[in-house]
């Protein structure tokens, strides 16, 4: 039998069980991780898996058609099928971003999209693993009430949905004014009850830990190590799409950080496993308003960093004091990462010009582009590379940052490429002069 437990990240001894109440090691209060017998899973070879996998990929077999769920012997193997909560998640698409990447000297540059999922970001692929955990538990007897998170909008939405989904109450805790009317109306629309609290992510995170530590409320925020078992999944399934070849570069835009160590951690069972024989290298991108990361990588990450972050465009990681900031440094230094910022004019020009080419870009994907634009521009990224760059969240859900670029109303943002629509009399002779003058 194949198994999998939580364990101190820092490395403090013992094995706890994944459908305990625990978030930190009880040894030094570390974050935990989710450990796998790898014994066990080397029993299949490294052609077995991928077979495996290949065939599992879009089933209506349940509940293997999830892009998670697909891999279930690499995230919760011992799940039971009628505890699975899915909205058959993952398996997004893969953009070759052909315009763009020859207008940076890039041909080879590809978009994730994960933000084409059901609550449209890529916090689908942890939560249906940590709701289907609590689902299990409670079946077990466990008495869980209700599940919560603080969020700046996309995690309360995905929570929301797969509790809804299970019957399981939900709660999100939100910095009030902070968080776009679509992120907003999401977690109201699946039921959960919305607190919106006067402050930003950080103290929401401070006040959702303490209501926590009453058992019977789950925490669902990225230190909860199972959100990382799902998200982990995007880095297999990028390999998988390049027929089990392993990109150049992946570049993540992070706030909290559990992002960039789950698509580590993805990569490394692959390679442990022999499904590939090197490993990317990886990018963070930080908005330059909230950048501890980014300030930490400056000093070699001899110490963390924390800042006040300030209001930025990319307000899903408008974050200064990120909880997996642990987990994020290992990863990188284990994939030879680099960490970069973006300005507010950067990202939103970033997003901008990617919509010029065919996508619709949320302000954090912006936050990646920016940073790969830079990097290019350096010659860190190299021309002949190939470079995956993590879409997180659909453009839909920011619909106000797109209104305001296109407006030329965004603060610090110089709209170069702004179209606003153009409000003529319906006269055919000026409607011809006006198409005559834009498109010739």
């Amino acid at each position: 039998m194949i198994a999998a437990w939580f364990q101190c990240f820092r490395g403090c001894p013992g094995k706890y069980s994944l459908y305990e109440v625990m978030y930190t090691c009880p040894t030094c209060g570390g974050l935990l991780e989710v450990a796998h017998d790898m014994d066990a899973l080397r029993a299949r070879s490294a052609a077995g898996w991928m077979s495996l996998f290949e065939r599992r990929a879009s089933t209506t077999q349940w509940p293997y058609g999830s892009g998670v769920w697909g891999k279930r012997e690499w995230i919760i193997p011992d799940l039971a099928d009628e505890n699975v909560v899915s909205l058959f998640e993952g398996n997004s698409n893969l953009f070759w971003a052909e315009r763009l990447g020859k207008q940076i000297g890039l041909p080879d540059l590809w978009v994730k999209m994960c933000g084409n999922s059901h609550t449209g970001s890529f916090k689908d692929l942890g939560m249906t693993v940590l709701v289907s955990v609590v689902k299990q538990m409670i079946a077990r007897g466990q008495p869980i009430r209700a599940v919560a998170c603080a969020s700046t909008g996309d995690t309360s939405a995905a929570l929301a949905a797969y509790g809804a989904a299970a019957g399981i109450p939900t709660i999100v805790f939100l910095p009030q004014g902070k968080v776009s009317a679509a992120q907003l109306i999401q977690p109201i629309a699946s039921g959960a009850l919305v607190l919106a609290l006067d402050t930003d992510f950080d103290g929401c995170m401070r006040v959702v830990q303490e209501v926590t530590r009453d058992n019977t409320i789950y925490l669902a925020n990225s230190m909860n190590s199972l959100r990382i078992e799902g998200q982990k999944t995007v880095g297999i399934e990028i390999v998988q799409q390049f027929d089990w070849a392993a990109p150049d570069w992946i570049v993540i835009p992070v706030g909290n950080l559990g992002n960039i160590s789950a698509v580590g951690n993805g990569l490394l069972m692959m390679k442990e496993l022999g499904l590939i024989d090197r490993l990317p290298r990886l990018v963070a991108a930080q908005a330059a308003k909230a950048n501890p990361l980014y300030l930490s990588a400056q000093n070699g990450f001899q110490e963390k960093v924390v800042v006040q972050a300030q209001q930025t465009l990319a307000s899903a990681i408008q974050i200064g004091n990120p909880v997996s900031y642990e987990k994020a440094v290992k990863t990188l230094q284990a994939f030879d990462g680099v960490v970069e910022q973006a300005t507010e004019h950067e990202l939103a020009d970033a997003a901008a010009r990617a919509d010029r080419t065919g996508m619709y870009t949320c302000p954090h994907t912006g936050v990646a582009l920016a940073a790969l634009f830079k990097l290019v521009a350096r010659g860190v990224i190299q021309p002949h590379e190939r470079v995956v760059v993590i879409s997180t969240a659909h453009g839909l859900k920011f619909t106000q940052f797109k209104m305001g670029y296109h407006e030329d109303t965004l603060p610090e943002v110089e709209a170069v490429a702004a179209n606003p629509p153009v409000y003529l009399p319906p006269d055919v002779k000026v409607v011809k002069d006006v198409i005559a003058r834009r498109i010739g």
